[in-house]
């Protein structure tokens, strides 16, 4: 974590008051970054970001081919033109290609303006530096991102954290405000939108109020897919570009678990990693650029198979019903709960399910603690470890080895600020209208200790959540939907012919992604169990 004797020594804070600086340094995101690792995409949102150690890189491509363009080294910043104009940026930065690799800090729009109010001459310094390339752009300086959509709610609320998150992932630009003297008996979060003005909204009328799609443009459609994670969005970008009429039906926001991934590392084509939230946004937008339709906060309450040749009825909730003759199933996984009493009262508010990198406010100055062993634990504990005061990951097992990719586990331990406690486990939480401490059991000694947290993400497993499906489409024991040859086994499938490999028992309907039995439960497997699935549904349509 940055500390403000850091800052001090950056030239362009020197005008910045000594309690401003304090508060700067608790806000600021601290990046630590091998060679060659990007902080900054072309098209990104703007901030101001500021070396500290080793070098950083300009980059853009140009002809087909990515191009140095500019330089910076300690002491010098990148985005002053983006912050000045109120435009995503130009180009990307990376840390040079040296041997230490480079330290960078960040500040988002929100702390740029604190900063800027507190000390004026940064703004005009930031305005300097991009009239190099720019003239007249003074009176811009001061300028914020414009939109009419705005939630106003206390920064530990649980229902605010779940709109926010759900906007973001939605790809919709708003103002937060928050609250940290909320009005006592109001409900939160207040949704400004457009002029008016709605208090304590569900996601639905969130997404209404919004302009996204909550009802589908018609009944009739060539493939259903249910599910946006990376393998239902894959599906939709093959089926929409292969002239296909698609139609997603997702239950919340694009993404799937996937989404609250803070990195991917293991996914192709990113040879520095992609956050989940960003890969979920690339694909949201080539499907809906291919013309599918995407339709959120709607749920299945029924798949209805036909006898006819007009192949599968979708009851959606709320009564609406879709026909197509080929149906997707690439619902995923949930998060597994953490078996502690009372843990639903902290429920998003103290306590999370999966780890965005939109939740970096809520772990910025806290102690953080982080249940679970996997890929996605160890990415979000070093992910946090740059906004927190401390983070600690709680290990049932007695060490990562057998459950952690040996690069996550070798970049845990040379950061010092992540602690990996090993045989051990949450066995209580306390708090009042938010979490406060929690207590650890260890295992070894069998002590249990108190602790402060203010913030735990849980990701200790994830499973299907298939009871709603009819006993036509056979699942496993654990749930997970029988495909294939596994389908083929089961009394329920009655055709001469054997079912494609991602089809399920019944004919028609393909399942892929994590929900489907013997997946690989990774975002590249789903990805290509995506593509493939389409593949299959011309196959099947040929038959007809």
């Amino acid at each position: 974590m940055i500390t403000a004797e850091t800052l001090r020594g950056i030239p362009i804070f020197a005008p910045v008051p000594e309690a401003t600086l304090d508060e700067l340094a608790r806000a600021v995101e601290d990046i630590r970054l091998m060679p060659g690792e990007y902080f900054a995409h072309e098209g990104d949102e703007r901030a101001l970001f500021i070396v500290v150690e080793g070098g950083a890189e300009i980059t853009k491509v140009i002809n087909g081919e990515e191009r140095v363009i500019g330089r910076r080294k300690p002491g010098q910043f990148f985005g002053e033109v983006p912050m000045t104009l109120s435009t995503p940026f130009p180009a990307s930065g990376r840390a040079a290609d040296a041997a230490e690799g480079a330290r960078i800090i960040k500040l988002d729009v929100t702390v740029y303006y604190t900063l800027a109010a507190a000390a004026p001459s940064i703004p005009a310094r930031v305005a300097g530096l991009a009239r190099r390339y720019l003239d007249s752009l003074q009176e811009m300086a001061a300028e914020r991102l414009e939109t009419d959509v705005r939630v106003i709610g206390p920064r530990s609320d649980a229902r605010t954290h779940e709109v926010t998150g759900f906007l973001i992932r939605n790809q919709v630009a708003f103002e937060r405000t928050t609250l940290d003297d909320p009005v006592p008996g109001e409900r939160y979060p207040i949704l400004e939108h457009g002029g008016a003005r709605t208090v304590d909204p569900s996601l639905r009328e969130v997404a209404t109020a919004v302009g996204l799609d909550v009802v589908p443009a018609t009944s009739d459609y060539d493939v259903v897919i249910l599910g946006a994670g990376p393998a239902g969005l894959t599906a939709a970008v093959n089926g929409a570009a292969e002239g296909l009429r698609t139609v997603v039906i997702e239950s919340v926001a694009p993404g799937g678990q996937a989404g609250t991934s803070t990195r991917i590392e293991n996914y192709t084509g990113f040879p520095f990693g992609i956050s989940g939230d960003d890969l979920a946004s690339r694909a949201l937008k080539q499907a809906k650029r291919l013309g599918a339709e995407i339709v959120v906060t709607r749920t299945v309450e029924s798949i209805v198979p036909s006898a006819e040749a007009a192949g599968v009825e979708i009851v959606l909730d709320g009564g609406d019903v879709l026909r197509a003759p080929v149906v997707i199933i690439a619902t995923g996984v949930a998060w597994r709960s953490l078996p502690v009493p009372g843990i639903d009262r902290f429920r998003g508010n103290g306590v999370y399910y999966g780890a965005a990198r939109s939740d970096a406010s809520i772990a910025q100055g806290a102690d953080v603690s982080i249940v679970g062993a996997g890929n996605s634990a160890g990415q979000a504990a070093l992910f946090f470890a740059r906004h927190a005061r401390s983070v600690t990951m709680l290990v049932r097992g007695e060490s990562l080895e057998s459950s952690m990719s040996r690069y996550l586990i070798d970049q845990i331990a040379a950061n010092d600020g992540v602690r990996v406690q090993t045989r051990s486990e949450i066995v209580g939480l306390h708090g009042g209208s938010s979490l406060d401490a929690i207590d650890v059991a260890d295992r070894t000694s069998g002590e249990t200790v108190r602790t402060e947290a203010g913030v735990v993400f849980v990701m200790i497993g994830a499973d299907a959540v298939t009871e709603w499906m009819p006993s036509e489409v056979v699942r496993d024991a654990h749930g997970f939907i029988l495909t294939g040859a596994d389908a083929a086994a089961s009394p329920q499938w009655g055709l001469d012919r054997r079912p494609f490999a991602l089809e399920t028992s019944t004919p028609g309907v393909f399942a892929i992604g994590d929900v489907r039995s013997g997946s690989v439960k990774r975002v590249a497997a789903g990805v290509g169990e995506g593509g493939m699935a389409v593949a299959f549904v011309h196959q099947y349509l040929a038959l007809a």
